[in-house]
């Protein structure tokens, strides 16, 4: 039912070779427990009934059988949002502050925005399923922690499911942001029929999520995709991470602003690409040239992962083509030809939510994984 959306009883049976009586009384149960219900069309037929006679009763998902918390931390903000087991978000809120330094507010601040936003949308506690977070930095799989001591120095050491299932009360699951924003987008968005797709999030970080084969390639340890850490000048500015010249660096969205920062004062992001659509030269040199370096980068990434697509994502990605045409450009010019032909360069379909939905996306999954393992077990399988 998640992968076809209505089906009926007879096709489900086919579709997995369980006898009809077994998939009656499954759907029975399902149905007293609230997760299906029927959704009779009578105007339509079931792809796969027998001609002739009454139209089938199809079963669907019941969206709102339960609801999932998400929660993306950013290097300056967090946001949170409650949505139902569709990712249809029911509430949303976001706080600017500091994140990389100290966790512990961090933390009780999304406690907070979560008790706010299932609040706002009238959600019962028991119908949460879990949380599912969007961490700004790579996330050890074994340990449940920041896999860099240097991004986000005041995580080093924390298990940070941990400490956010005991401020929440619910099972939780991390992720790195690029990772999910690559999620949202392969589900949801931009790649959705692609299996071989880098999602480029160009924020205030920058990093890459891949999806090869149509899964998350997230590397022995988590960092698979880190290219803000790659080095583009040995002798350029001190990055965070300790290194000189990494491309965030050059190509992150702050980094952006303080190169303009002389001729227009203090600006966010957003007034900065604000200003180049409306055409100053300044604004849209910066973003144009920013660009241009994180197309080299691509580039290699083409010549290595053979991608369908690239999708761009992040804070930056509002610019459209004044990023998209500059960074094509290098692709074409650096990639070898056949990766270059392959690699559509597009911009993410989820502006700045793609992050928060591969959230909701990532622990609706957990949730649907742990039901699936008691529905095998149902029929001996």
């Amino acid at each position: 039912m998640r992968e076809r959306g209505s089906v009926s009883r007879a096709d489900i049976a086919r579709q997995t070779g369980l006898a009809r009586s077994t998939v009656s009384s499954l759907v029975s149960d399902l149905q007293g427990s609230g997760l299906v219900v029927e959704n009779p069309r009578p105007n339509g037929r079931d792809p796969g009934s027998s001609k002739g006679g009454r139209p089938p009763v199809l079963l669907t998902l019941n969206p709102s059988a339960g609801a999932v918390l998400g929660i993306h931390f950013d290097h300056r903000f967090v946001r949170v949002a409650v949505a139902e087991l569709d990712h249809r978000i029911l509430a949303e809120e976001a706080r600017e502050l500091d994140v990389d330094h100290d966790a512990a507010s961090t933390f009780d601040v999304a406690a907070e925005l979560a008790e706010h936003v299932v609040a706002r949308a009238g959600v019962k506690a028991e119908r949460l399923l879990g949380a599912g977070v969007a961490v700004p930095g790579p996330i050890d799989h074994e340990t449940g922690a920041v896999g860099s001591t240097t991004i986000m120095p005041g995580w080093v050491g924390l298990d940070l499911a941990a400490e956010l299932e005991r401020r929440l009360s619910l099972p939780v699951h991390i992720d790195n942001d690029a990772n999910l924003g690559a999620l949202a987008e392969s589900v949801l968005g931009a790649g959705r029929d692609v299996s071989e797709m880098v999602y480029v999030m160009l924020s205030s970080g920058i990093g890459a999520g891949l999806v090869l084969g149509g899964r998350l390639h997230r590397g022995a340890r988590g960092t698979a995709g880190e290219i803000g850490h790659v080095v583009v000048n040995e002798q350029g500015p001190i990055c965070r991470c300790g290194n000189r010249g990494c491309l965030e660096t050059y190509a992150g969205a702050f980094a952006l602003a303080e190169l303009l920062r002389a001729s227009h004062g203090d600006l966010t992001p957003e007034r900065m690409i604000e200003l180049a659509q409306q055409g100053d030269p300044a604004c849209r040199r910066v973003i144009g040239d920013a660009a241009r370096i994180v197309g080299n980068v691509v580039a290699a990434l083409c010549n290595q992962l053979n991608p369908q697509r690239i999708v761009v994502g992040g804070t930056v990605s509002p610019a459209g083509e004044l990023v998209l045409e500059p960074m094509r450009d290098v692709v074409r010019r650096y990639a070898i030809p056949a990766a270059a032909d392959d690699a559509k360069v597009v911009q993410g379909a989820l502006g700045e939510r793609a992050e928060l939905l591969g959230a909701l996306i990532l622990v609706v999954g957990q949730s649907d994984r742990a039901f699936s393992g008691r529905v095998r077990a149902a029929v001996g399988r």
